[in-house]
């Protein structure tokens, strides 16, 4: 079987031959350009099923632009979710008629689930996360399925989870998802945007860089990430039509409880606790005790989804070193009040190991421990003690400012004498 029929044929099942596939379309094309990229796609792999999804937004020209030299008739699906600024609306209907796009489609939300979870329209201020579970991964969802495969305009540069990003990925529904701009740098979509005229969105020259739903989209500061105003504050980086690396639909979090403490404020946690039994080829957005980690960790390392770690009393962080890195997320568990040796594995992590991620406090998290846990390198805490989270709220923790023990490298302990004491 030729490698496009491979690819191109309908299954609804994990499909080994087909994973194969796009290990060898990435290696076959993966110098190819992006207009190439699309075009193989559309008239190669999948012919006639294939679709496009855009936001229209800061730098969706410049795939349209691609779209409309390939095919100008392709689908193109525009989630229009009901909170968009104006401007995008408008700018829908401009590069239309700028590019000739013959099908472009709006996706809303489904009436009856916006009544029933957000009849307010203020789910986005509570749970952002099932915000746009409603007004974008449940209609896209439905649209996708009726095709073999989709492309996105995502980029490597945009955030540090799609630094790997391929032109082509295998869906966790077996569906091929194309990146034609993958390789594309922020000075090439600007290049491009100037090489063919392209209009520019409206607000793009306010200083909104990426633009998604208006009450979650702010301004982009010199030198800020493009999407650093994409849910500024929260511990959310995607709406979930890419919630991970292999594509994979992210499910909503209705109710979730924000006892989670990270960059001024408490947010909803996208992680949960590991539980016996799960299946370490297939866990997601879970902290894996270091000793289940060790007994799978093959199984771990080629797991595609984001993982965190779980430091208990005992553990060693240095049997885990090697792999520090595939950890988005590091928990250390303070079972009591009186245990202290999860100071230490915070320091090593972050002094000895150069671990840079998040690193959270977990268990009997109390007001005077915190600022002694930010001195050894914790940045996050979940928080379930009421006058604890109210003294984050209201910063009055208290201050530590003499130290018999100094951490890393700007501290002065108390009685330090200017000179070395001699030998006799």
């Amino acid at each position: 079987m030729a490698l496009a029929d491979v690819l191109s044929s309908s299954v609804t099942k994990p499909d080994k031959l087909r994973a194969l596939g796009i290990v060898a379309l990435n290696g076959m094309f993966d110098e190819m350009d992006a207009v190439g990229v699309l075009r193989q796609a559309a008239s190669e792999i999948l012919p006639g099923d294939l679709a496009i999804v855009s936001s229209f937004g800061a730098d969706s020209a410049v795939l349209l632009h691609i779209v409309a030299q390939v095919d100008p008739s392709l689908p193109v699906y525009f989630l229009e979710t009901g909170k968009h600024f104006r401007e995008t609306l408008d700018y829908v209907e401009t590069l239309k008629r700028h590019l000739g796009l013959r099908n472009v489609i709006a996706l809303r939300p489904d009436a009856g689930d916006v009544a029933r979870f957000d009849p307010n329209g203020e789910l986005w201020e509570t749970d952002p996360d099932s915000c746009c579970h409603i007004r974008k991964t449940e209609p896209l969802d439905a649209a996708v399925a009726q095709y073999g495969g989709w492309v996105t305009g995502r980029k490597r540069f945009q955030t540090k989870e799609r630094g790997v990003l391929p032109h082509f990925e295998l869906t966790s529904d077996d569906r091929i998802k194309v990146n034609p701009l993958a390789y594309f740098s922020d000075a090439d979509v600007n290049q491009y945007k100037r090489d063919h005229g392209l209009p520019e969105h409206p607000l793009f020259e306010s200083g909104y860089k990426s633009i998604g739903c208006a009450p979650c989209t702010t301004t982009v500061a010199e030198g800020e990430d493009p999407r650093a105003g994409r849910w500024r504050g929260l511990n959310k980086k995607e709406c979930g039509i890419h919630f991970d690396f292999n594509g994979e639909i992210a499910k909503p979090v209705l109710g979730a409880e924000h006892n989670l403490f990270k960059d001024g404020g408490f947010i909803a946690d996208p992680f949960h606790a590991w539980e016996e039994g799960s299946d370490p080829a297939k866990a997601r957005y879970t902290h894996v005790p270091v000793k289940t980690f060790l007994a799978n960790r093959e199984a771990f390392l080629d797991n595609p989804h984001p993982l965190g770690l779980l430091v208990v009393p005992g553990d060693k962080v240095e049997d885990v070193v090697e792999d520090l890195g595939r950890f988005a997320s590091i928990a250390i568990s303070f079972p009591a009040f009186t245990d202290g040796r999860g100071y230490s594995s915070a320091r090593l992590l972050g002094e000895r190991y150069g671990f840079e991620g998040e690193v959270r406090a977990i268990g009997d998290v109390l007001t005077d421990q915190i600022p002694l846990m930010r001195r050894c390198g914790i940045n996050a805490f979940v928080v379930t003690h009421q006058p604890t989270r109210k003294a984050l709220l209201d910063g009055a923790l208290a201050e530590v400012a003499i130290f018999y023990q100094p951490v890393g490298k700007t501290e002065v302990p108390v009685g330090t004498r200017p000179y070395l004491r001699r030998a006799r």
